[in-house]
């Protein structure tokens, strides 16, 4: 069979198409949406949220399990889930029971309850390192283990990988040059406010390149290389050839800490893809999804690690240690984490999302080829990625390539009208406890219908 060409006219009409049909069936959104655009910079409480190629936003009445139901009455299947916040389901019962009743026992009070015993408990089980903090969001948290690297280790640098996203954490938006990978890196173009060159401080190789980390390991000028262990934000890039255990090997070898930022990974089983690995990271991060949804992160570490911060921070001047926020760990949070990490997160719950999602791809590469398309699914656990190429990339750059703006928001507009919602951005998919067979079908079909159109001559 020869591949069919998607045609950008044929894109185009059916985008515009979509588009007119999701505003004819909304009008409660479009009439919230005047309202909010006179309160809300880009007409929406988080500018990320008019991000979704819709002709306004959609507004949300009210989310449960698998499902969603919009201000207009029209149900959704979720496979974007709050991009991986809500990777357990909406409103999952146990967090919610809990949420109720800590409702009326205090919020906040910059002291720890009895749940930071479970949760320390069950952190240290479930990822395999001993010791914890918390932070409000992941972001946060990768900015202070980036912090407590460099304290540690007397070094200033940090290495990540192209195409790569912790949360808004300034440091790691240092890109290689698309045009020229043998061009020194930038600081990414796309990042507003920036008064200072990254690329002092930060550099960058690509995913799955051990020889490139190598090299620049050498130099023992890295406090940390930050990474996911499988790169989730730029589509989706598994590593490949024993990758993450020479990258171990080569952190040991020139006393570079590796921090695994597991805050998406944490879709390929109970212990994050750290549970797949037969090494522990030196320090983990986690968070959206950790304590149900709701803001919280999570940063542990080795036993040397912590001592190494117990004595940096001994010997600190008194002040600021510029690592923490006010409301990390407050009484309310870790209610929730505990709850969620014992009673929602369990193993059984991750067997079956994995059962969910690997009958979701295989659906997906089998109508990719019987329309004959160069087009790749990507699994990790329970979540997904489509991608515009023929192969899984095999690094940022291979990512960004297959990327198609045009053609994703065809795509998921069509799905939206259809009653399936995936993550914006790219093609990312991810199932929860709730999803079920019906759901997957429900995905299937439109996804199907949406292809055999866009192939149409």
């Amino acid at each position: 069979m020869t591949t069919p060409t998607i045609s950008r006219d044929r894109i185009r009409s059916i985008a515009q198409r979509e588009a007119q049909a999701f505003l004819q069936a909304r009008p409660q959104s479009a009439r919230l949406a005047e309202q909010t655009e006179q309160h809300y910079l880009f007409g929406v409480p988080l500018h990320w949220m008019a991000d979704w190629g819709t002709p306004v936003p959609l507004f949300v009445e009210r989310a449960q399990g698998a499902h969603f139901t919009d201000v207009d009455g029209h149900e959704y299947a979720d496979f974007c889930l709050g991009d991986t916040g809500a990777m357990f389901g909406h409103s999952p019962s146990p967090v919610a029971q809990r949420l109720a009743t800590a409702a009326f026992t205090g919020y906040t009070a910059m002291l720890p309850t009895a749940d930071a015993a479970i949760a320390g408990k069950s952190l240290t089980e479930r990822f395999g390192l001993p010791f914890w903090q918390l932070a409000t969001t992941a972001t946060d948290a990768n900015r202070f283990v980036v912090r407590w690297a460099r304290a540690i280790t007397e070094r200033k640098k940090i290495l990540v990988f192209n195409g790569c996203y912790h949360g808004t954490i300034d440091d790691v938006f240092v890109d290689l040059n698309p045009n020229d990978p043998s061009a020194p890196p930038s600081t990414r173009a796309s990042l507003l406010g920036q008064v200072y060159d990254l690329t002092q401080f930060t550099d960058v190789v690509e995913f799955n390149d051990i020889e490139a980390v190598r090299e620049k390991l050498a130099s023992r000028e890295f406090a940390c290389v930050l990474t996911e262990p499988a790169l989730t934000n730029c589509g989706m890039v598994l590593p490949r050839n024993g990758f993450l255990a020479q990258l171990r090997e080569a952190c040991d070898a020139t006393g570079t800490l590796l921090v695994f930022d597991e805050t998406h990974t944490i879709s390929a089983g109970y212990s994050g893809y750290t549970g797949l690995c037969d090494f522990l990271p030196d320090m983990l991060v986690a968070g959206k999804a950790i304590a149900g949804g709701l803001p919280c992160a999570v940063y542990g570490m080795s036993e040397s690690i912590a001592q190494r911060m117990r004595t940096a921070k001994e010997i600190a001047p008194p002040g600021h240690s510029g690592i923490g926020t006010t409301l990390s760990g407050n009484m309310l949070t870790m209610a929730l984490l505990a709850t969620n990490l014992t009673e929602v997160a369990t193993k059984e719950a991750f067997n079956q999302i994995i059962v969910q999602q690997s009958k979701l791809s295989a659906g997906l590469r089998d109508i990719i080829d019987r329309n004959a398309l160069s087009w790749s699914v990507t699994q990790l656990g329970a979540r997904s990625e489509f991608q515009f190429c023929a192969t899984s990339p095999k690094n940022g750059s291979e990512a960004e390539t297959a990327m198609d703006a045009e053609l994703e928001q065809a795509i998921h507009l069509y799905l939206l009208n259809r009653g399936v919602m995936i993550t914006p951005f790219h093609n990312m998919t991810l199932v929860c406890p709730e999803t079920s067979d019906a759901d997957i079908e429900q995905f299937l079909m439109a996804f199907e219908s949406c292809v055999k159109e866009l192939c149409q001559p």
